[in-house]
């Protein structure tokens, strides 16, 4: 008798700065940012004979009484207390479970107990031999993945994905990245060698996506434009795709490195190709810092400069920051925030440095007596570390990072960036240079227009908002073909302004001027200062 499963993608504890739970603080039904894509995936990789069911507990409720033969548990770290509390509840209630995904490989010994199999790695490669074991119901305790050929990577399982609620579709074209940063876990999954997936098959999941009615996507790449050559093979059938779509192009999303603004035919193709918005890891304007943790990509660079290229292009840029290396002093603060206003940059995902578990930042403070009991290993997280810093006291810390992310968010301040970024980007290319900016997009979604009615409700609830939005909309009045790259601006804002008021992290009108430059740093008798790296 064919089994079934019902897969899971558990909510995080809190907001994300890149999340959508902004629309449940709001009222409206629950979204999802980015549609999940492992889920998808393994449905797809399940025999043809299974009934599979998928539930994003991002935009519905989970069925706890869901009487399937297994119940399959994926996510990240950002999830692991939520994977843990349901994989509890649904073995209490007699059903078997298994869990996978990044913090299952990363940390199998927090989920091992919590779970019948433990899929470990990647499950292209053993997916045959995982579903015959439990199709037969004899299967074993772990099951361990290497690193497939992507070629093994199936047309995810759209159609069984509750898709209404994402406001953009996910494709993955690559797994890994070559570069070595310190805090960055991703090659700990993996890997530093990147493994690419044929472009025909890149072309065919956006095609299921449009076809649902997606008209954006991200290309979800840990380093899109590590290898330049393969980038350039994409964009280039990208640009050819686009250009023909018949209900509107499709807006493209992706990460990538600062070093990717050296390159003119890159960025030339980025436009064309459609990519309206890149995330770039800038982390800290500290050289020293860059240096201690081997962001070398970024080392020996003008920033600002390399991020205005993309602007010329007409790309938008968003961008991680972070504080508390080893070689920030107490001005890091004041630092970080004359760098953040200087940029055209209106968001940026802050947080104190964190060691995530299998990193190499992990042992080198594992070996220094440096990691704290109970501190957050997740990353952009404002208001927690792991890590006890060299060169402050954690409340010093902390108390800068909330001064920093509050200053920073301040509806004037992110007024300003946003602004800069109105007057520095260059006009859309590409399948978007006939579009202007606030006109109906053919093809969009009930949620899409949730968005703009939550906006509305946004900027109306309070005098500094209304401010914020008299100055926003008269730009747009000024270059109207900015008008989409502002609304994703503002809806992000607000997503940013849900995760401070949940994590009661926000601030309305925070001092001026820091007042942790001035500071003294911390006596040696604490324990702090002198501790090696």
């Amino acid at each position: 008798m064919a089994k079934s499963l019902y897969l899971i993608n558990p909510r995080s504890e809190s907001p994300s700065y890149f999340g959508a739970e902004v629309f449940g603080h709001w009222g409206f039904p629950r979204a999802q940012a980015i549609a999940d894509l492992a889920t998808p995936t393994v449905a797809a990789l399940a025999p043809a004979d299974w009934k599979v069911t998928i539930c994003d507990e991002y935009v519905e409720e989970v069925d706890l009484d869901h009487a399937a033969d297994y119940v399959g548990i994926t996510g990240k770290i950002t999830q692991g207390s939520r994977m843990i509390a349901l994989a509890d509840e649904y073995r209490r209630r007699g059903r078997t479970v298994i869990i996978g995904g990044p913090y299952a490989s990363l940390s199998p010994e927090a989920l091992r107990e919590h779970c019948d199999v433990l899929v470990v790695g990647e499950i292209e490669a053993i997916h045959g031999e995982l579903f015959a074991d439990l199709d037969a119901g004899r299967f074993a305790a772990e099951y361990t993945g290497e690193r497939p050929d992507l070629e093994l990577s199936p047309l995810p399982r759209w159609d069984l994905y509750p898709h209404g609620r994402a406001l953009e579709g996910c494709v993955q074209t690559s797994r890994g990245c070559p570069f070595e940063c310190e805090f960055c876990d991703v090659i700990q999954y993996l890997g530093r060698h990147q493994r690419h997936k044929p472009v025909a098959r890149i072309l065919a999941e956006l095609d299921a996506l449009y076809a649902l009615g997606y008209r954006a996507a991200f290309l979800a790449d840990d380093n899109f434009t590590a290898y330049r050559k393969r980038a350039k093979e994409v964009l280039a059938a990208l640009v050819a795709w686009n250009r023909d779509r018949p209900d509107g192009p499709m807006a493209l999303t992706t990460q990538l490195s600062i070093d990717a603004a050296r390159d003119d035919e890159l960025l030339e193709l980025l436009a064309e190709a459609g990519m309206v918005s890149v995330f770039i890891g800038i982390e800290t304007p500290n050289v020293e810092s860059l240096r201690e943790t081997h962001k070398r990509q970024n080392v020996g660079v003008d920033l600002l400069g390399q991020v205005q290229r993309f602007l010329d292009h007409g790309i938008a840029v968003t961008a991680g920051m972070i504080v508390g290396f080893d070689h920030d002093g107490l001005d890091i603060f004041e630092r970080q925030y004359e760098f953040a206003m200087a940029s055209a940059i209106p968001i940026f995902s802050l947080g104190a440095l964190v060691a995530p578990a299998a990193t190499p930042l992990h042992e080198r403070m594992a070996r220094a007596g440096r990691l704290t009991a109970g501190g957050s290993e997740v990353a952009a997280t404002p208001w927690d570390t792991n890590i006890v810093p060299v060169s402050m006291s954690r409340g010093q810390l902390l108390d800068g990072l909330r001064w920093l992310c509050n200053r920073l968010y301040q509806p004037e301040s992110f007024a300003r960036r946003t602004l800069t970024m109105v007057e520095r980007l260059g006009p859309a290319r590409g399948p978007f240079a006939r579009e202007r900016g606030l006109a109906p997009r053919r093809g969009a979604r009930a949620v899409e227009a949730e968005g703009l009615a939550l906006l509305r409700r946004f900027v109306k609830s309070g005098d500094e908002e209304r401010r914020l939005w008299g100055r926003l909309s008269d730009a747009i009045a000024r270059r109207p073909e900015t008008g989409s790259a502002v609304l994703n601006t503002l809806l992000r804002y607000a997503q940013v302004r849900c995760l401070y008021e949940v994590g009661r992290f926000w601030e309305p009108h925070p001092a001026e001027t820091s007042p942790f430059a001035a500071a003294p740093p911390p006596a040696a008798a604490g324990g702090l200062v002198g501790i090696g790296a």
